[in-house]
């Protein structure tokens, strides 16, 4: 009996914040971790973000699979912490593609119901 092909795995569905972490990080890039990533939500988006909720939304992506991180070495001065630095993940950049693959689905026709 031939083997079926798995089926590919749906992409996996994103919220509107869970979108902006991800492309935040991708925008930072190796320096991606918590603090520079709420600061570049907050310079490119305007909104304040509390750090209890990108802490929750970190952990939920890294939980998605969308997300990736790794422990730095404790920094040098006394007393020293070690950051968490975030990438994205292979699943995470497919499930922005179809996250944004949809919202322009939804946008196609309705710009010209939106001008003033």
């Amino acid at each position: 009996m031939a083997k079926r092909a798995a089926p590919e795995a749906a992409p996996v569905s994103l919220g509107e914040f869970e979108q902006i972490v991800l492309l935040a990080i991708l925008r930072l890039g190796e320096e991606a971790y918590a603090i520079p990533v709420r600061e570049e939500i907050e310079a490119r988006t305007g909104r304040k973000v509390a750090r209890g909720a990108l802490y929750t939304a970190l952990e939920r992506l890294e939980a998605k699979g969308c997300l990736s991180s790794r422990m730095s070495e404790p920094l040098p001065e006394r007393g020293g912490r070690s950051r968490r630095y975030y990438m994205v993940t292979s699943p995470g950049l497919a499930a922005l593609r179809a996250s944004r693959q949809a919202l322009l689905a939804l946008w196609k026709g309705v710009e010209s119901r939106l001008e003033p």
